[in-house]
């Protein structure tokens, strides 16, 4: 994969972790899941990228 196919991939992956962080933290009320959640998202970013 190209370098700008990558940085697409990661601008693609900044808006459900800013989105999604913030609804994770809505009905959750703690950093906690919103540290998980950010943590599954680079996992998965990262996965997708690698392969």
């Amino acid at each position: 994969m190209d370098i700008p196919r990558k940085l697409g991939v990661l601008i693609f992956t900044a808006v459900p972790a800013i989105v999604g962080g913030g609804i994770v933290y809505h009905l959750f009320g703690s950093f906690t899941q919103v540290i998980i959640w950010e943590v599954l998202l680079v996992l998965a970013a990262l996965g997708f990228i690698s392969s």
